[in-house]
């Protein structure tokens, strides 16, 4: 037998060595299959589990977001508590659409390498909560399907992460908060009924967007206690048998999503944090996982745990009844006893129903709210065409009184709609009697109109008995033009007119 060169052996030696040092500085990776949401709500949900803020100093390290078509990807740091050395890196695919042509894109990421270091979290808003059940749906439904077509190394490595995640320990405070794994003594609970019914196959964790809009669905949509309270519980059911959990955030409003999500991915968080239960205040719901149970699902209102819990497996045991491709799969198809059609007969689209109407006065019309900036913009267009139509108006000119070119009962007409605006109705006192003028001048054309079409002749224009002073002039027409001259001063607000008041005596 050959012995060992000495450069042979040299060369063995710094290999090994230069192994040790490169898997000693190599970052533990872990995966997260983000389902839902549109791209600005994908990139919200990154920034909230990173960290990124306005004004926080890990801005200039955020990593871009590429999520604008099927299958998006971005990345995060999860650093030690100085915020100094990273600890681990987490790997981000996003995708928007629970399409089954996506299928092919997502079955790669589940492989008996990756799915032990795997998340799945599901993104609804609280924009449209009338869609959440049929939209969490879809995404179990597409998921059992994908993971039906694994090869057996990747089913085995489904089934051996659940029950690790099954036998999870629980570990409860003396305030009753779920502390970070290693921080108490280990207890270990027995499943409750209801728990795990349906495992998925990975961890789970529903996260409801935008809880901040729950009080424009009380104000806006008459959402009351009891339509939030049946949300929650009928979320908490479904979610209870796959071992799952729910959290609300809000943009304003800090959330524990990052201790959340780090906890289930078995990842170092500080001592100080802790995942605490919170079913009370309705924008910071918080259920941690291994943590409900019917029997706490029930304190909140009476509920139908069991019937929801069997209408939802009827929901989501769903199977192609033909040999067709998985990319061929119809995710909405229907079933009957399921729980997705008992949530939205009590969970409808209220920007559609008029459940309201009965609260509304009879002949009331019900005016959709206007965007502020958009209101003040039609304002501005009318105050500008307002204006444009008073400078045309103002400089055709006019003649009025005695001797002008122009009729006066036309320019009355003309003007009226400024003086009034301007001064109000201008009245006169006849003998003890106010007289409007308004009035006054709307006889005067009535008698004018009469008289035109008297078939006597008597009265016809020019032929009734003219004034005093022998100028040819009707004394319609001299009323007329006096109490046109007065209107005009009054309007015009001259030193020579009468007064300022809108009472002439």
């Amino acid at each position: 037998m050959a012995a060992t060169s000495p450069t042979a052996a040299e060369e063995d030696l710094w290999s090994s060595m230069l192994s040790n040092v490169a898997s000693s500085k190599r970052l533990p990776q872990k995966s997260i299959l983000v389902l839902g949401g549109g791209a600005d709500e994908q990139k919200e949900f990154v920034d909230a589990l990173g960290g990124y803020t306005s004004d926080n100093r890990k801005q200039g390290r955020r990593p871009p977001v590429a999520n604008e078509f099927a299958l998006g990807y971005t990345y995060l740091d999860v650093l030690d508590a100085e915020q100094e050395d990273v600890l681990a890196r987490l790997g981000l695919y996003l995708v928007s659409s629970p399409t089954p042509a996506f299928s092919p894109l997502l079955k790669p990421l589940f492989t008996p390498e990756l799915l032990p270091d795997t998340l799945v979290i599901l993104l609804l808003d609280w924009r449209t909560p009338w869609t959440w059940l049929r939209q969490t749906r879809r995404w179990i439904r597409l998921l059992r399907n994908i993971f039906s077509q694994l090869d057996n190394d990747a089913k085995e490595a489904l089934e051996e992460v659940m029950k690790a995640w099954e036998a999870r320990p629980r570990n409860f405070g003396e305030t009753g908060a779920i502390q970070v794994p290693g921080a108490a003594p280990e207890v270990q609970i027995p499943l409750g009924p209801g728990e795990f019914d349906e495992p998925l196959g990975l961890p789970f964790l529903v996260v409801c967007q935008n809880a901040d809009k729950i009080e424009t669905l009380e104000r806006e949509r008459g959402w009351k206690e009891e339509e939030f309270d049946f949300v929650l519980q009928f979320m908490r059911t479904i979610l209870l048998k796959h071992g799952a959990s729910l959290i609300y955030t809000s943009p304003s409003i800090p959330s524990s999503l990052q201790s959340l999500v780090y906890t289930s991915l078995s990842l170092p968080v500080s001592s100080k944090q802790t995942l605490r239960h919170n079913v009370i205040e309705r924008e910071r719901v918080l259920v941690p996982p291994s943590w409900d149970s019917w029997g706490k699902i029930r304190v909140l209102r009476d509920f139908d745990v069991e019937g929801v819990g069997s209408g939802w497996s009827v929901d989501i045991d769903f199977s192609p009844t033909s040999a067709a491709s998985i990319t061929e799969l119809d995710l909405d198809a229907p079933v009957e006893g399921g729980a997705v059609e008992l949530f939205e007969e009590v969970i409808r689209d209220s920007r559609s129903d008029d459940s309201l109407a009965a609260l509304r006065p009879k002949g009331a019309i019900e005016m959709p709210p206007v965007d502020l900036q958009e209101f003040l913009g039609t304002q501005l267009e009318l105050l500008e065409n307002k204006r444009d139509d008073e400078k045309g108006s103002g400089g055709s000119g006019s003649g009025i009184g005695v001797g002008g070119n122009r009729n006066a009962m036309g320019t009355i007409g003309e003007t009226d709609s400024r003086v009034r605006d301007h001064v109000g109705p201008v009245q006169f006192n006849v003998g003890g009697i106010q007289v409007d003028a308004d009035d006054m001048l709307r006889r005067i054309k009535d008698r004018d109109a009469a008289a035109s079409l008297d078939p006597t002749g008597a009265n016809a224009a020019g032929g009734g008995p003219t004034s005093p002073g022998g100028d040819g002039k009707s004394q319609n027409e001299v009323l007329a033009q006096f109490f046109s001259s007065l209107m005009n001063k009054k309007g015009g607000g001259g030193k020579g007119g009468p007064g300022g008041g809108s009472t002439v005596k």
